[in-house]
């Protein structure tokens, strides 16, 4: 009797097992980012293990690249796990994204329909605006490479707020707070990201661990893309907010060799600190750290 009862519990302990650990699908896992700051060294381990050839220096001199300006900097490194941060009490505070939110703005629009792809084209409603490449029809694919602001408020109001909010929420994505106009609010209204957080954004759109179509996260990877070449590919998205406080920012990537180098820089503290200034500070820190030639 004693027998057949364990001849039992084992059968059903075994079926349990299989249940649990064999016919369960595995858990997308985001690449951990450890955020190590270049301004302090970082403890030794008690016991080294052999790791892959650096791909950042230990420290990095990031001041001079945004003389007069508050700058925050950080980059990533995918096939390492080393990141360097400049001013890590910045890169951890939110910001208004200004147009870097185009990324995840086009996300969403492809993904729920309200534009077909990155060809189709939405007339221009004939006002003049300051910039003159958005004075004319737009695609996608134009629109985000002169970052017309008009092309990305239409899809917004296309979405429509409870849509809209539904995927910031399943990102998410900084606070994902979209109070105020629903074609503005990553302009002038609620929502606000830190440097640290566009860059677990960005490895997550480059790695297809977030909640969009594979055919949506390839159509805005593509539309990215800045530069191309035998050597490497640069991807990344500007923004200004011209508020009481304007911020500039440039967030990107870049796929070199066998290792992939995420970045976020954004600018403050002067009326001037838009997006040139944080792109150019960065083009010059990616070509100092030879991550460009």
């Amino acid at each position: 009797m004693k027998t057949h009862l364990r001849f039992i519990f084992t059968t059903i302990l075994t079926l349990t097992v299989i249940l649990t650990t064999g016919c369960q699908a595995p858990t997308p896992q985001v690449t951990p980012i450890p955020l190590i700051s270049n301004t302090a060294p970082a403890a030794p381990a008690q016991t080294p293990a052999p790791q892959a050839v650096s791909a950042l220096p230990a420290s990095f001199d990031f001041a001079p690249y945004f003389e007069g300006y508050d700058g925050a900097f950080v980059i990533y490194s995918l096939k390492t796990g080393e990141t360097l941060r400049y001013r890590p009490e910045q890169c951890a505070k939110g910001f208004l994204p200004a147009s870097t939110f185009k990324i995840l703005n086009s996300l969403i629009s492809l993904e729920t329909g309200v534009i077909a792809d990155e060809n189709t084209v939405i007339p221009w409603d004939g006002q003049k605006r300051a910039v003159e490449a958005w004075n004319q029809d737009l695609t996608m694919r134009s629109a985000i490479q002169v970052s017309a602001v008009w092309f990305y408020q239409e899809l917004a109001r296309r979405v429509g707020a409870e849509r809209m909010q539904d995927y910031l929420n399943r990102v998410p994505y900084g606070n994902s707070d979209i109070s105020g106009q629903i074609d503005s609010f990553w302009l002038n209204g609620g929502l606000r990201i830190s440097a640290d957080e566009q860059i677990i954004f960005l490895n997550r759109l480059y790695l297809n661990n977030l909640p969009f179509s594979q055919r949506s996260l390839d159509i805005v990877k593509d539309i990215l893309i800045l530069e191309k070449t035998d050597s490497y590919i640069l991807s990344g998205k500007t923004g200004s907010a011209v508020t009481e406080s304007p911020v500039g920012w440039f967030v990107g990537y870049v796929e070199k060799g066998d290792d992939v180098l995420f970045f976020a820089a954004n600018v403050t503290g002067k009326p001037d600190a838009a997006a040139p200034v944080a792109k150019a500070a960065v083009l010059k820190i990616l070509k100092d750290l030879g991550v460009l030639p």
